[in-house]
């Protein structure tokens, strides 16, 4: 018990044995060696030494020994190869963590959210149109309507998909994975995608994950170049942006162009070639216009979405909330879930001087 969590948290920190050793204080710090068989349950840690790793690793000492209640499986990282062994190791502990704590206040308010709402059971594609087909099925058995979707995250985290918005390798746009519980409960879905990156880039990384879950392994097609026409018609469906821009085009100006990646909040080049998928304008229109109004697009975005309100996965903040509102968590418990300082929940509890009465 006390090994496992040791080694996820040293993970998730990003920490090697050594780095770990040089980062313990005073006269309980012990060798890396030492820590390596505390890791593999060889040893037991004395008090001091305990205390000492939970200010090294910023972890309270019960947290070392509470038992682990989740696991990871079909971990799959986009762009596996740009990504270290130490990175992967990094992320997937910090994702097993936020799980494993998203579940518990779920647990604590009894709330069957930890079983997601699939839309059916995931589909074999022979052809890139079934893709298409696919994302239009997605969006009427959720009943989603035609319109633009404007928070993809609320989306999915309302259909029980927990989602992560963590710092990744520059290079990786996201991942997906499946946490495994204790017992008989069902494994939960989990999607990752990069804070570092714009808005329109993680709506994107979302709606591809998606298509992962729902997309077949065992497709004939490409399944990456699947995900991302699913993801493209999930946004932007057909239908919709027949009606906005028309159905046949020979030409567009910058504007327009803008205008309708902010009403569908992706990228101008994900709108370009999604106008070329649809038919509206054909492939060397969308080349020209590339080569030209949109030079520069697949790097820099024009005019891109700042919102600092969107996206963000707050349904786990909210849940910690209404626990300790409940009162079925305290301060100290919601501090340690949410990962914040105790005053800092009190605060927040409170809310602004004035905004609730006398203080």
């Amino acid at each position: 018990m006390l090994g496992e969590r040791l080694k996820l948290a040293r993970k998730k920190s990003g920490l090697s044995l050594r780095d770990l050793s040089d980062r313990m204080q005073g006269p309980d710090r012990v060798s890396a060696q030492a820590l390596g068989k505390y890791e593999r349950g060889e040893m037991t840690p004395g008090s001091g030494v305990l205390i000492a790793l939970s200010k090294a690793l910023g972890e309270p000492v019960r947290y070392f020994m509470s038992p682990i209640g989740a696991r990871l499986l079909e971990v799959d990282f986009r762009k596996k190869a740009a990504t270290s062994a130490r990175d992967r190791a990094r992320v997937e502990a910090a994702v097993l963590d936020h799980v494993e704590r998203y579940l518990a206040v779920e647990e604590i308010l009894e709330l069957d959210s930890a079983q997601w709402t699939a839309p059916g059971n995931p589909v074999e594609l022979s052809a890139m149109e079934d893709a298409e087909a696919l994302a239009e099925q997605v969006r009427k058995r959720w009943k989603l309507g035609g319109d633009p979707i404007p928070d993809m995250t609320e989306l999915l985290e309302e259909r029980g998909i927990k989602v992560l918005v963590i710092a990744l390798p520059a290079e990786v746009s996201g991942l997906t994975c499946l946490v495994a519980r204790t017992g008989n409960a069902p494994p939960v879905p989990v999607i990752v995608v990069n804070a570092a990156h714009g808005i329109e880039r993680r709506r994107m990384t979302l709606a591809h994950e998606l298509a992962h879950r729902v997309i077949d392994p065992r497709s004939s097609v490409d399944e990456e170049k699947a995900a991302m026409r699913f993801a493209g018609a999930f946004l932007m469906p057909a239908a919709h942006l027949q009606v906005e821009v028309g159905w046949r085009r020979d030409s567009f100006g910058y504007r327009e162009l803008v205008e309708l990646k902010h009403l569908y909040r992706v990228s101008a080049a994900a709108v370009l070639t999604r106008l070329e998928q649809c038919g509206i304008i054909t492939r060397s229109t969308m080349v020209h216009v590339f080569r030209t109004t949109g030079r520069g697009w697949r790097k820099d975005e024009p005019m891109p979405i700042h919102d600092d309100c969107a996206e963000l996965a707050r349904r786990f903040e909210r849940l910690c909330f209404r626990a300790l509102s409940e009162r079925r968590i305290s301060p100290a418990k919601a501090a340690e879930l949410l990962g914040r300082p105790y005053k800092q929940i009190q605060q927040q509890m409170r809310g602004p001087a004035g905004a609730g009465g006398r203080q």
